[in-house]
């Protein structure tokens, strides 16, 4: 079996689109209600797409932002991946490139042949060549990519909540004011409000090129903006409020996506969403996994979960410039095995230095696969020292560790790609 892995030229694109779950209408999700889905379906829908949209995603797929590579099989395209060009913020604020894998498939016919380890080697390759020392994607299934050096580093809740049960523990006169608008006025609204959002958000990813637009198209979806005293969009909130035939889920108002950029903001639109008139509850998707809501409400029970689940994954590429990239919270010296490679990592709360230390006496022993997980502060070391995962070689150095890397708040990305 002759077995070849490179990029796509125009020409094929077409035939690496065909392996894609959702381009052939495959499922791309595993059958559970998801976080990042605020409907009560399992999956969306799932079609297969017309020879119409096969021809303009081929035309919209070479680009200097999305680098595909295929496997080939006797030269048919049997499975395929990309990287996209996209940046994520890391504790200390700076944005740094990654290299976001997305849009991989293998055809059942052809599973179980090594062909995505393969497609995997090439693309993590490609982002070392163009300086991205970080790769991260988000998983259909949690069993597949740990192999391949990725780790979940950023989770995310869905939660509901009855109308009914709603009251807030302290009284609220807004300074600002609220405003339905219609689509285009939300797809103006939104890159500007995300791009205050993710300079100060850990974890958080720039979007794709057009992300919004399909908003001024129009939809099921209502549009809600926050404005400060001086008239300025400081939060926004996207949300939906489909019909049922099942009197179990009528009147539930579904919140797709929701950002704030201060108390104020925050405070007004959840309070109008959660108290929409012939309304009985609200499931939000994709909530970071401290949201300050629940002890806003009188009845901290109020706001049940309904899903936690993994989203960003994470694999460290360059260990040294990973570890010297983002600031720590506090000031230590530790030396870290990873992988067998020993790191020295002196930290304080404005810079670091990471340098090769052969020879040093080790504190904490780990994989490069636990390191994706601790570097934005979504898991502790002492967890996976519970869990069994990491080594304590120095007696205390993992709780200097999770002193090290705790962050103010828990990483997260509403974005994804």
């Amino acid at each position: 079996m002759t077995i070849e892995i490179r990029p796509v030229t125009r020409a094929e694109a077409k035939d690496y689109l065909r392996v894609l779950p959702w381009v052939n209408g495959f499922p791309q999700e595993e059958p559970e209600p998801s976080a990042w889905y605020a409907g009560r379906a399992a999956n969306p829908p799932q079609r297969q797409a017309t020879p119409e949209q096969l021809e303009q995603y081929a035309d919209e797929l070479l680009t200097d932002w999305f680098r595909p590579q295929a496997a080939f099989v006797e030269g048919k395209i049997a499975g395929g991946s990309a990287i996209v060009s996209v940046q994520i913020t890391l504790p200390g604020g700076r944005q740094v490139p990654m290299g976001g894998v997305t849009s991989t498939g293998v055809l059942p016919t052809y599973r179980r042949r090594g062909l995505l380890r393969k497609i995997m080697a090439a693309m993590l390759d490609d982002c070392r060549e163009r300086g991205e020392f970080l790769a991260g994607l988000s998983a259909s299934e949690a069993t597949i990519y740990g192999r391949y050096g990725f780790a979940p580093a950023t989770f995310q809740h869905r939660w509901e909540v009855r109308r009914t049960d709603v009251s807030f523990q302290t009284p609220f006169t807004d300074p600002g004011q609220l405003e339905l608008v219609d689509g285009a006025e939300a797809a103006a609204v939104w890159p500007v409000l995300h791009e205050q959002v993710r300079a100060v958000r850990v974890g958080e990813v720039s979007p794709l090129p057009d992300k919004w637009s399909g908003l001024a198209d129009g939809g099921p979806a209502y549009h809600l903006i926050h404005r400060d005293a001086a008239g300025q969009v400081d939060g926004a909130a996207i949300f939906q409020l489909p019909w049922s035939p099942d009197p179990e889920y009528a009147g539930e108002l579904q919140v797709e996506a929701f950002e704030a950029l201060n108390h104020d903001a925050y405070r007004a639109l959840w309070g109008l969403l959660l108290d929409f008139d012939l309304t009985k509850r609200v499931v939000a998707a994709r909530r970071p996994v401290d949201e300050p809501l629940r002890w806003m409400l009188t009845n901290s029970r109020a706001l049940r979960l309904a899903r936690t689940r993994d989203n960003l994954w994470l694999n460290i590429l360059d260990v040294q410039r990973a570890l010297t990239a983002r600031t720590y919270a506090a000031t230590d010296s530790l030396v870290l095995e990873v992988d067998g490679v020993r790191w020295r990592l002196e930290t304080s709360k404005d810079e670091a230095a990471c340098t090769a230390a052969p020879g040093a006496a080790v504190d904490v022993s780990l994989t490069v696969s636990e390191l994706g997980s601790l570097y934005l502060g979504g898991v502790r070391p002492s967890e996976f020292r519970n869990a069994g995962r990491i080594t304590e070689h120095t007696r205390g150095a993992v709780s200097r560790l999770d002193a090290v890397l705790r962050p103010d708040r828990a990483p997260h990305n509403a974005v994804g790609f």
